[in-house]
């Protein structure tokens, strides 16, 4: 099955085509959770098409690679394993390989006409057609299925989750409306676009009668969610919804700007078990000259006040946020702005970027562009700061009786790896803990912090442990 990391992941499905030849189609998923979420939906649809899953990757007949392109990295990673993708035409079994994605909907002409290897692509919002498409591919016709960035794929009838099963994550919207001027998502990705309640609601029912325990809330933006639907924030009750399905227990919000997060979220978070006391809010910087410049609804005082106000709320709250470091017109000012307010904030997780530069934003025109190792260099300074910061957090966490989701064990060792309320997958830390007892990927168990080593803690099961319902 797919592990889903920071790098490219495969997964592998095995097709007996019409002609009655077995066939094996390797699935590239590139990107972010949200890319994921429609790679998921795309395996759904092909199983029921009678595509099965196999992991002979050197024997691929037919590739398919959902890609992305929201910065310079992932475009070039994305390029790259085209490339690498296209070889097995000459060294291996492939006879098709589809694009889509970000990518591909982004560059569709360019790709097509200088990768005569690709046999078509599919773009971002017509991933419910990658049936249709791949059989047009195997007829040689080199489809190119592009809809128009304000559509919203219909329901597919299901997905195959692939992170593990014990967690996945729930796309709540589409889109983005806020035109941040560094970023692309909104011309590649349209106009904010909520799914429909009902729909969600059977997404979530079906993937907890799967097994999943965490489900993560995700969208570009899933504080307006609703907006354009029912014409106000329905996220508040789209929680107390999820909050009611049998066999969920934790529910993650992610991707929270702080201009949108109301009192009424706040407080369902509060009352609402299931919701991890958890919020993931991007703030880019702090410099109120800067998040001018890039177009952000916020300053640094407001920022700071939701901030404070978040953790009056819910003391126990965890924040993360991502910065970028070295946008245009920064100065030396702006940069240290920014460093006193991480020190001052103390975010128990933070990420930082070095500013991509984007062709077909705003940014990418504006004056005093700043060389690339100054950004690698203020990026490395807020991120030495954040490691401090973090160290101590994790530290303070020593004594403390956490509720704990197993992961997996350690390779050869009587231990566990498992996650906190405190960490999302993939991006966050993890908890060690040594026991000689059994556990299942997805068992709670409760644990006692004895020790921190950088971004993880350490710990001890407690007897009679286990959580119940």
């Amino acid at each position: 099955m797919l592990m889903q990391t920071q790098h490219p992941s495969s997964i592998r499905i095995d097709w007996k085509s019409e002609w009655g030849t077995d066939m094996k189609i390797l699935f590239i998923s590139l990107g972010c959770d949200k890319n994921l979420v429609d790679s998921e939906k795309m395996l759904g649809i092909l199983s029921r098409e009678g595509y099965e899953f196999t992991d002979e990757e050197e024997k691929a007949d037919i590739i398919i690679i959902n890609t992305c392109c929201f910065i310079g990295d992932a475009k070039e990673e994305s390029i790259q394993s085209i490339l690498e993708a296209a070889q097995y035409k000459e060294t291996g079994n492939c006879k098709v390989l589809l694009v889509m994605g970000c990518l591909a909907q982004r560059y569709r002409d360019e790709v097509m006409r200088e990768l005569p290897e690709v046999d078509g692509i599919v773009g971002i919002s017509a991933w419910d057609q990658i049936a249709q498409a791949l059989e047009e591919a195997l007829q040689k016709k080199r489809p190119q299925y592009i809809q128009a960035n304000d559509r919203m794929p219909a329901s597919c009838g299901g997905r195959i989750v692939t992170t593990g099963g014990h967690y996945a994550y729930l796309k709540i919207a589409e889109g983005c409306d806020k035109h941040c001027t560094y970023c692309i998502i909104p011309k590649i990705r349209g106009p904010y676009r909520s799914v429909p309640m009902e729909d969600l609601l059977a997404e979530a029912q079906s993937l907890a009668a799967q097994g999943v325990k965490e489900l993560i809330l995700v969208a570009q933006e899933t504080t307006r969610y609703g907006i354009d639907l029912y014409g106000k924030k329905m996220l508040p009750q789209l929680l107390r919804k999820l909050a009611q399905i049998e066999g969920l227990r934790w529910i993650r919000i992610q991707y929270c700007y702080p201009e949108e997060i109301t009192e009424e979220l706040i407080q369902v978070i509060k009352e609402e078990p299931k919701i991890c006391h958890y919020l993931d809010i991007p703030i880019q910087h702090a410099s109120d000259a800067v998040l001018k410049r890039m177009g952000r609804r916020t300053n640094r005082r407001q920022i700071t006040q939701k901030v404070e106000m978040l953790r009056r709320e819910i003391p126990d709250l965890v924040l993360r946020t991502t910065l970028i470091a070295g946008f245009p017109g920064e100065t030396e000012k702006d940069h240290q702005e920014m460093l006193d307010f991480v020190d001052e904030m103390e975010f128990d997780r933070l990420g930082v970027f070095a500013y991509s530069e984007e062709e077909d934003t705003p940014a990418a025109e504006m004056p005093d562009q700043i060389p690339e190792e100054i950004k690698q260099k203020r990026r490395d300074a807020v991120m030495e700061l954040q490691q401090e910061i973090a160290f101590s957090r994790c530290k303070d966490q020593i004594g403390r009786r956490m509720e704990v989701m197993i992961e997996g064990n350690v390779s050869g060792e009587a231990a566990y790896v498992g996650r906190t309320y405190m960490d999302a997958p993939e991006v966050d830390g993890y908890l060690f803990v040594s026991t000689p007892e059994k556990y299942n990927t997805g068992d709670f168990v409760s644990v006692i912090v004895t020790g921190a080593a950088e971004y993880d803690l350490i710990g001890e099961v407690e007897d009679e442990n286990e959580f119940t319902e």
